[in-house]
């Protein structure tokens, strides 16, 4: 059997993926996989994401510089969630949100309010404009 055969996809042909700081254990990002995406990104040991509103496949990294080197891909017990250790790449370093962050996961729950708790690192129109 196909190891991309082992994995549950969705009724669209998606999976879960989420992107892991292999350094530090930080949660870096969430996104989606088609089957492509998942072994171009074994391929290339770069990640290689399916936008669900672009509906095209997305190279991270090819619009903002900020691409991601994966070292392991791991696969959940129920064989429908895709972990990638990777190390976040580019013209400034740690950065993988397209807001400019080190994550896609800045904003805390405080009380009933969700607050801001990283910085913006570099202003993304600087990073996309081009």
């Amino acid at each position: 059997m196909d190891w991309l055969d082992q994995i549950k996809w969705d009724e669209q042909g998606l999976v879960p993926v989420i992107a892991q700081e292999r350094d530090t254990g930080d949660v870096l990002m969430f996104a989606w996989m088609n089957r492509e995406a998942l072994r171009l990104t074994a391929e290339r040991g770069e990640a290689v994401y399916w936008s669900r509103s672009r509906q095209k496949l997305w190279h991270k990294g090819e619009e903002s510089g900020h691409s991601q080197q994966v070292h392991e891909m791991r696969l959940d017990c129920d064989h429908d969630v895709v972990l990638l250790k990777i190390t976040q790449r580019g013209h400034e370093p740690g950065i993988a949100c397209h807001t400019g962050r080190h994550s896609c996961f800045f904003q805390r729950l405080d009380g009933q309010q969700w607050t801001t708790v990283e910085p913006v690192l570099k202003d993304p129109d600087h990073i996309y404009s081009k």
